[in-house]
Formats: structure tokens, C-alpha cells, sequence
């Protein structure tokens, strides 16, 4: 079930609502509980006995270490605790990648191959690993305590707004939320606002530049002329920005109206001055886990130059690799952490003397040239898309089509908040707290304008997953 579907919208999400506001306080975990596993469950029902048992084991083993008398201990219990959630997320989502390249390791020295059936990837499991570990560490380091009742850790891990596809919420500053929380219509008003803003971005942008991106990505790299090759990257640049900041939204608001405060995970990124700024504005969430669960705990910028770069290599790499089991997500990372090595070296300094208008270019290019690596499925489709983006020539390419103009739209969007105006109107729209004008102004335009056109395509094609589910 996707957050842009009839069943979800019409269905799901009203009842819920229903019975979580009507229900006692002490009632209001048990019930979003029992919704977010029915909620995973229409999904991936045959790995929901995993991830309850994954649940209940972690609790365990954080509350077993939270009370082990010696230091030792604790640290084997959070290093069991560490493995098993990678080793569930390793079989899930790395196997089948790791067979494949040694099945073509084997087949080089003419050996006989391993017979293998091949694993499904389980909706949601590297944000569910990531969370798990949060809460371990967050406990091993006394930033937050454990949590009595199983049921209420099972709440943190499985909560639907975000259990999919994030925001990646550490446990200490979620932890009293579960514990206790106020509604206050306010905040509920203000939470079906920002969830109809995400709704927006997913199903009136992000589809239609699927339908303009998907066709080219379709289509041999080797015919495809240099112009349509440039329209298919930057579709998808923005497709993927409003898709995943779309499901960011939704999920921020839905948090929201439940009484959770969950973590902003974008911040205008394609306004980057360069591409470290572009990480502290992309997936807030992913680059603060990646900061404080692996790159502080390497050393982070503490230990000499050399070893600050081979820690960002490092980080960039596995948060690649975390994206998907593919080189091209592995390449993927070694680009970006090579981008931020040279902004550290020069590029930062250079970037600064060209001005705002140039250094925004140049990122965003940078970003989009990327994002080549991301979309394409092998190294070898990578090198034949550069190769159409850069040869400057002719070939097959797709008419005209409405679409183009959602490209239009997508990148006046994008770039508002560079301007003093935009930044202003896109402060007002995200504000926590609405004025009672502003208020009226949004509520009256997202259900006039927004929702009746949201529900409009939703109708014509209910099939419309987010990007990072495959994550």
C-alpha cells in the first residue's frame, strides 16, 4: 500500500483516523500498532513473522545489554545486536548480488555455477535496519532509554508514516513521543496540510516526469540522440527529488497529525552552492545517520587529512552501496565522496570566486550527472548514456509531449528558493505553525486545487510506487 492510492487515501488512512482519535490515550499505541502491521502486511505478507520476530529480538537483546553489569558485555550484546540486523538486511537485500558476481567469477575460471533461487527484496528493509540500530546505539551510549514494553519498540520500528522509506528517525528524539504525546487540532491541521503538499509533489510532478523519463531510459543509449538524452536525465533529476521529497512530506505530516515530530529530510537541494552543501540538504536523514553511526565512529576529520579522506570514501561507498545491490550505486557513491574530497582540496574555494548563478550551475550539473549512475542498471548502460550526453549528435528521440512542460514547472520549483521571494513562499508553505490568513490561503488551495487533480490521476493509475521503496 502506497500513501498515492485510492485504498490508502479513501480507505485506510479515514478509518484509522477515526479510531486512533476516538480511542483512550492509553489505546493510541496499541491501535497505530495494530494499523502499521496491517499496513506492511498488505505489502510484503510473507515477511511480516520475520519482521516481528526481528522486532522482538532486538528488544531483547538492547534491553539485556541496557542492564549487563560490565562494559564488556554490553558490547557484545550491541555488537550481536548490530549483526543480526545486517546479517537479515545482508541475505534480503545483498544475496543475490553477491551470488551473481561470484557466479561470474566461476564462470571466468570455467567452473561450475551455483544454483541459486533468487530472493525477494523485502518494502522497507534498510530503513527498518537503520532504525533498529539507532535504538541499540542510542541505549549503549545512554542517549535515551530503553523502552519497557515491547510493544511500544515494536511502535518505533514499524511505524507506517515512515517505516517505508523514512525519514530515518533516531530513538532519542522520538523516545518520549512514544512514551507520551498531545494532539492539538492545530497540529493536526497543519499535518493533513503538509501531507496534501507531498501528495502534490508525488502525483501531480513526480508521475508525469516518470512518463516522460521512462520511455528514454527505455530506449537503446547507443540510438538515443544527445538532446533526448539531457531530457531524460533531468526529468529524472527531478522526478526523483519530488518523488522522495513527496513521501518525506507525506510521512512528516501524517507524523504530525498522530502527534510525532519526525525530522525534516530536505531542504531545497537543488539550490546547493556544491556538492557538500547538496548532502546537507538531500536526505537529511541518511547523511545524519552515515555522520554519527559511521563516519564519527571511524575517526570522522579527528585523525589527519589523509585518514578524513579515506573516511568519506568510505562513508560515501557503503551509503552507495546501501542504496541498492549494484555497482552502479556503488560508483554511484564513489562519486559523490570524490566530489567532496575535491571541494575540501579546491573546489569549495573555486566555486566561492565563480558566484552564486555559476556554483549552483555547476552542482546541479554535477548532481544530475550522477544521478546517470543511479538510473541506469549496469556500468556498461552508464558509459553508453554519458556517451549520448556528451557526443553532441542526432538519433532517436521521442515527440513533444505535455510532460515537457511538467520540466518547466519542476525546475521553477526547484530553484524558487535561491530567490528571495521563493524562499519566503516556501518558508510560509513549510512553516510549523501556520498563520490563521496563511492557514486559510493553503487550506483553501490544496483542497480546490490539489486534492480533486491529485485523486483525478490517482483514478486514471492507481499504480504509481515511490522510487525509494526499491531501497
Amino acid at each position: 500500500m502506497v500513501f498515492s492510492s485510492i485504498a490508502f487515501l479513501f480507505y485506510f488512512l479515514p478509518v484509522f483516523l477515526l479510531i486512533y482519535y476516538l480511542v483512550p490515550a492509553k489505546w493510541e499505541n496499541p491501535t497505530l500498532l495494530l494499523a502499521s502491521l496491517v499496513f506492511y502486511a498488505y505489502g510484503a505478507p510473507g515477511f511480516l513473522p520475520v519482521f516481528i520476530v526481528m522486532m522482538v529480538l532486538n528488544w531483547l537483546l538492547t534491553n539485556r545489554m541496557h542492564l549487563s553489569p560490565t562494559p564488556k558485555r554490553k558490547k557484545w550484546l550491541l555488537a550481536a545486536s548490530v549483526a543480526l540486523n545486517l546479517a537479515v538486511l545482508g541475505y534480503f537485500k545483498y544475496m543475490n548480488f553477491f551470488v551473481d558476481n561470484l557466479n561470474a567469477l566461476l564462470q571466468l575460471t570455467n567452473h561450475n555455477l551455483i544454483a541459486f533461487n533468487r530472493i525477494a527484496l523485502p518494502i522497507g528493509i534498510s530503513f527498518f535496519t537503520f532504525q533498529s540500530i539507532t535504538y541499540t546505539v542510542d541505549v549503549f551510549r545512554g542517549d535515551a532509554v530503553p523502552l519497557k514494553r515491547c510493544t511500544d519498540y515494536m511502535l518505533y520500528i514499524s511505524m507506517f508514516p515512515q517505516l517505508i522509506a523514512g525519514p530515518i528517525v533516531r530513538f532519542n528524539s522520538i523516545a518520549a513521543q512514544i512514551r507520551e504525546r498531545q494532539i492539538p487540532m492545530e497540529d493536526r491541521v497543519n499535518g493533513f496540510c503538509r501531507f496534501m503538499i507531498g501528495l502534490g509533489k508525488k502525483v501531480l510532478i513526480a508521475n508525469p516526469l516518470a512518463m516522460l523519463a521512462d520511455p528514454i531510459f527505455a530506449m537503446s543509449y547507443q540510438d538515443i540522440s544527445t538532446a533526448t538524452a539531457w531530457i531524460g536525465i533531468l526529468a529524472y533529476t527531478f522526478q526523483i527529488y519530488f518523488d522522495f521529497s513527496g513521501y518525506s512530506d507525506m510521512a512528516i505530516g501524517l507524523g504530525k497529525m498522530l502527534g510525532f515530530r519526525f525530522p525534516e529530510n530536505f531542504d531545497a537541494p537543488y539550490t546547493s552552492l556544491s556538492v557538500s552543501e547538496f548532502w546537507r540538504r538531500w536526505h537529511i536523514t541518511l547523511g545524519a545517520f552515515m555522520k554519527s553511526y559511521l563516519y564519527i565512529p571511524l575517526g570522522g576529520n579527528r585523525k589527519g587529512v589523509a585518514r578524513t579522506y579515506l573516511n568519506l570514501v568510505v562513508v560515501f561507498l557503503l551509503s552507495g552501496f546501501w542504496h541498492g545491490a549494484s555497482w552502479n550505486f556503488v560508483m554511484w557513491g564513489a562519486f559523490h565522496g570524490a566530489f567532496l574530497i575535491l571541494d575540501r582540496l579546491f573546489m569549495l574555494k573555486t566555486l566561492d570566486r565563480l558566484g552564486k548563478i555559476p556554483a549552483m550551475a555547476l552542482t546541479f550539473f554535477a548532481v544530475s550527472a550522477g544521478w546517470v549512475l543511479f538510473r541506469t542498471e549496469t556500468p556498461g548502460g552508464a558509459l553508453q548514456f554519458y556517451q549520448a550526453m556528451f557526443a553532441f549528435r542526432s538519433g532517436a528521440s521521442l515527440p513533444w509531449q505535455p510532460q515537457h512542460l511538467f520540466l518547466v514547472l519542476a525546475a521553477l520549483i526547484s530553484f524558487a528558493p535561491a530567490t528571495t521571494i521563493g524562499q519566503k513562499a516556501m518558508q510560509k508553505l513549510f512553516a510549523d505553525h501556520y498563520t490563521s490568513k496563511s492557514l486559510t490561503v493553503i487550506i483553501v488551495f490544496l483542497l480546490l486545487i490539489i486534492l480533486p487533480l491529485a485523486v483525478g490521476s490517482l483514478a486514471s493509475n492507481n499504480f504509481n510506487p515511490f522510487i525509494y521503496f526499491r531501497f
